[in-house]
């Protein structure tokens, strides 16, 4: 886990922090052993001193005093350190996570559900501050209180101290067999917690279609399955965990058993006149030495329970960085050239040149050797059957995905040598599901810049016809849209995105099928502030509808992914039998 790249970069960071707080760790460690001496020595002066004084208690008394506030303030520093670091690294990898889930392409997340990556974002990344945090304390503490405890109990006598050290190699023996088995019943865990927040996510997100379907029940149903599978999980690795602190229990008191048991024999016979000899050692331990080594002993308690704690903690935060690291290693399809071409001054003329298009997991191609040219400023419309390609064809524009070199250009410049985001910010998009955030109206609309007014945020509305719907709500432009614009109507949602796009002000404009939800006149109100707010601009407009796209400059048919024909709304009367075919349903259907 130290090894992992993703991690290592804030460890060093944070090194200086770190090192204050592990210092400060080890003082505190030091200075709680003289805790057990002073009792000892107590224990010695009131039963064994013939003439014990107060000033001899007294002293011991200040002295106790002393290191108690030394491990106050020793330990206020070691917490508000390590653990303040331990927050910075949990935060570190979270913004290092958001950032590359914005750089990811749309194939990774046609693979990959929400609900899993967000579980990474939750609970992976609070087992890793957890270990960063309280287990670097407990690793400390482990080392060196435990090393010096041993050293001081070595002291006072080294026989008792091999006897009662003989559990303490089984428990170390333990805790590395374990972790294994203890990591990977968490990431069985994991994946299980994966799979409810995805099922909850998708739920809450669907409810009202599972409400229109009176689908509760079923709903709840396989809830509850999802439920049992993950409490399951969570039970397995509780039941391994308990097991683990049980033996660890056992152990400690075992040493503790030990130590009283063989420790008052060896001063029964020392008392007595009689010292027991081991190995050629002559046993020479007094009643205040055996009180100091059982408060020795019992200080050891400490770290070996946090070594079945840092068992623990490693092999959740060790799992949990494995999938976090699999996210930040994961290969970015869409990145920049090192020479990448930045425009300046994009006119918006658009090229594509016999190109072909396929998504990452299917063999067959969803556009088939487009080659058409459209020209700065003019007034595009695509139309075609469901699943022709419209959205394919516009995305590309995009770079949502990658494609072939030289086969789209936007002011003959092949967009695979482009920078991204200034291609991106050249195109103002309106998508297909009119997605909105969860912020009020204003903030929506002046999405791509925060320092907008009022006035362009309602010179933006006027133009998308929501202006009278939004200075009609309660709250008006602070109006709450809700999760994905869910207070408000379709219609309002697809204008809102349509005025989002708007303020925008880019070069190049798509629409894609961005009025299938507005009445007729409002839809004619849209187009017309189309042809004069954006005359000059390159528009595309993606219709289902023919009247939407028949009075542009231009219509674009596609038909199963090929290219039936490009050309002026009278002129594909005569040459697109699939224009031709809209254009006569829709006179059928206004007849009807």
């Amino acid at each position: 886990m130290f090894k992992d790249k993703n991690i290592l970069k804030y460890y060093k960071r944070f090194a200086l922090i770190l090192a204050i707080g592990i210092m400060a760790d080890i003082l505190v460690d030091f200075v709680q052993l003289f805790i057990p001496q002073y009792l000892g020595e107590v224990v010695q002066i009131v039963g064994f001193s013939i003439n014990p004084t107060y000033d001899d208690i007294s002293n011991i008394v200040i002295k106790i005093i002393i290191v108690a506030i030394a491990l106050f303030l020793g330990r206020i520093i070691m917490r508000f350190t390590i653990l303040y670091a331990s927050g910075k690294i949990q935060a570190g990898l979270r913004h290092d996570m958001f950032k590359k889930a914005e750089r990811l392409s749309q194939r990774y997340y046609h693979q990959n559900k929400v609900g899993n990556i967000m579980s990474w974002f939750s609970s992976d990344l609070e087992a890793i501050e957890e270990f960063t945090g309280w287990g670097t304390i407990m690793i400390v503490d482990a080392l060196f209180l435990s090393t010096m405890a041993i050293i001081k109990m070595w002291q006072l006598d080294f026989i008792l101290t091999l006897i009662a050290m003989i559990p303490m190699l089984a428990l170390i023996i333990w805790g590395f067999l374990v972790e294994k088995t203890m990591s990977d019943k968490w990431d069985q865990r994991q994946s299980q917690f994966d799979r409810l927040y995805d099922f909850t996510q998708e739920n809450f997100t669907g409810i009202r279609v599972i409400k229109a379907f009176v689908k509760e029940n079923k709903e709840i149903l396989a809830f509850s399955k999802i439920a049992k599978d993950n409490a399951d999980k969570n039970l397995d690795f509780a039941k391994t965990s308990i097991r683990f602190d049980i033996c660890i229990e056992l152990i400690i008191g075992l040493i503790i058993s030990i130590v009283m048991g063989v420790g008052a024999f060896f001063v029964y016979c020392y008392v007595g006149g009689h010292p027991t000899v081991l190995f050629g050692h002559t046993i020479s331990l007094t009643a205040g030495g055996l009180t100091s080594f059982v408060g020795y002993s019992e200080i050891l308690i400490w770290p070996m329970i946090a070594m079945g704690q840092i068992v623990q903690m490693y092999s959740r935060a060790s799992a949990s960085l494995k999938r976090v690291s699999h996210f930040l290693d994961e290969d970015e399809e869409i990145h920049n050239n090192e020479d990448a071409i930045v425009l300046d001054n994009c006119k918006g003329n658009i090229r594509f040149d016999d190109f072909s298009f396929s998504y990452p997991d299917s063999k067959a191609h969803s556009l088939n050797n487009i080659s058409l040219e459209i020209k700065s400023g003019e007034m595009i419309g695509v139309v075609g059957k469901i699943g022709s390609g419209k959205t394919t064809l516009v995305n590309s524009l995009l770079r949502l995905y990658n494609v072939e070199k030289g086969k789209i250009f936007i002011d003959d410049i092949d967009i695979m040598d482009l920078n991204i985001a200034n291609l991106r910010d050249n195109i103002a998009y309106v998508p297909q599901d009119n997605f909105l955030f969860s912020d009020n109206i204003f903030n929506n609309i002046a999405f791509s810049n925060n320092k907008m007014s009022m006035n362009e945020v309602r010179t933006a509305a006027k133009f998308a016809a929501v202006d009278d719907n939004i200075i009609g709500f309660s709250q008006g432009y602070e109006t709450l849209t809700g999760e994905r614009g869910v207070t408000l109507s379709g219609g309002q949602k697809q204008r809102i995105s349509i005025a989002r796009a708007y303020a925008k002000d880019a070069p190049i404009m798509i629409l894609d099928d961005a009025v299938s939800a507005v009445d007729v006149n409002t839809e004619e109100t849209i187009l017309a502030n189309i042809a004069e707010k954006r005359k000059g601009k390159t528009t595309i407009i993606i219709a289902s509808r023919v009247s939407t796209v028949a009075h542009l400059d231009k219509i674009l048919v596609l038909n199963n992914g090929n290219l039936e024909a490009f050309d002026t709304p009278e002129r594909l009367l005569e040459i697109s039998p699939t224009y031709k075919k809209m254009v006569f349903l829709q006179q059928l259907e206004a007849e009807l």
